[in-house]
């Protein structure tokens, strides 16, 4: 099963360039051998996005290696709203509603294309550095000392698009916050461990003064899971791996190990040694099998991964995939949120989703 994913991961943006390169080649209205330069070019963007891939970009300079991953993984978004956009225009022209004069040497249909894809694009980076506020009202009978404010995010894919410089103003936001708590749902390293070394990320969650729990994600294990435990033990950030912790005695939090482990323990195995009569909060990064949580009781679930897509169309296919892809969702008494994510995957692009942390308030019911 994972040779075939493999093989349509790879073998759908081929497709997809080739009827892109065929498009481009029919549209523009310039000279062959200008047509062929334009080509190559995009072409090369394209070959980069196999090249984080198929290369070890870690043995690079720094900067070709920042260069590869950026350019490779923006291309291929661009690609998939190219695809879409000349899917639109071939079924105009069948239909007979865009001209056939329209696409075949078209200064119009050029222009039309640049005037499309370049502000969506423009719209889709600064929509990803715009973070939302996501707030939360959280309620319990159980008792509490006091009430609780907490800053959870997920799916922080630190690594050479989100450097140093943009996890700083992250953490800026969280301080600003003066929270309780921090917890974090995996993800926190994108693929290599090899920038938030050479970076020293970790002193930038040093910043925190405030106790920071976190589960592992999926990206974890890409990057090396000993590594990845490795660098989160030098950031002060408690890792939960199928393990639970009780905060001031008011708060159980209880941290999952990936599903990415088919042997992590089961939830309610990892309960049976956990105070659920304290509010019981539960990291698991993939959501899959709410149910879990459901049965056993628990609260309150935080979960990520998804990203909700990152871009609109996928959204809809996470929508497809998850019982619940993004947001607030309830079975039974458990409550739960499925975040976006504060960072990204690849190309730094939000179209028709967001980038959110949330910011919960957890009170008795009496207050």
């Amino acid at each position: 099963m994972n040779t075939l994913w493999s093989i349509v991961f790879f073998l759908m943006p081929i497709l997809g360039i080739v009827y892109i390169g065929w498009h481009i080649w029919l549209i523009l209205p310039l000279q062959a051998w200008l047509k062929m330069v334009v080509l190559i070019f995009l072409g090369a963007a394209f070959a980069l996005f196999f090249a984080n891939f198929l290369l070890d970009i870690d043995s690079m300079p720094m900067a070709a290696a920042t260069f590869i991953y950026n350019v490779g993984t923006s291309s291929i978004f661009i690609a998939l709203y190219l695809v879409m956009l000349f899917l639109v225009f071939d079924l105009g022209r069948l239909l007979h509603i865009i001209p056939k004069e329209f696409l075949p040497n078209s200064i119009g249909g050029t222009i039309t294309v640049l005037a499309i894809i370049i502000p969506v694009f423009i719209y889709g980076n600064w929509h990803y550095y715009d973070k939302h506020r996501q707030t939360l009202e959280l309620t319990t009978s159980k008792p509490l000392s006091h009430t609780y404010k907490l800053v959870m995010l997920s799916d922080l894919h630190l690594g050479y698009h989100n450097q140093r410089n943009e996890l700083s103003r992250w953490i800026d936001i969280i301080a600003a916050e003066k929270p309780d708590l921090v917890l974090i749902a995996g993800d926190i390293i994108d693929r290599s461990m090899r920038p938030l070394t050479e970076q020293d990320m970790a002193a930038e969650f040093r910043r925190l003064n405030v106790p920071v729990y976190a589960c592992l994600g999926n990206h974890e294990y890409y990057s090396g899971k000993p590594e990845a435990q490795q660098f989160i033990a030098t950031t002060g950030i408690k890792l939960l791996s199928d393990t639970s912790q009780t905060v001031n005695n008011d708060i159980t939090i209880v941290g999952r190990d990936d599903r990415t482990n088919r042997r992590r323990k089961p939830l309610k195995t990892i309960l049976a040694t956990a105070d659920t009569t304290r509010y019981t909060i539960v990291l698991d990064h993939q959501p899959y099998h709410l149910e879990e949580a459901g049965r056993s009781h628990v609260d309150f679930q935080f979960s990520g991964h998804t990203h909700y897509g990152q871009v609109w169309p996928i959204s809809w296919i996470t929508k497809a995939i998850y019982e619940c892809a993004f947001g607030s969702h309830q079975r039974g008494n458990t409550h739960y949120y499925v975040s976006s994510g504060i960072g990204i995957w690849g190309g730094k692009f939000r179209i028709g989703t967001r980038s959110e942390y949330v910011v919960a308030t957890l009170r008795h019911r009496q207050q």
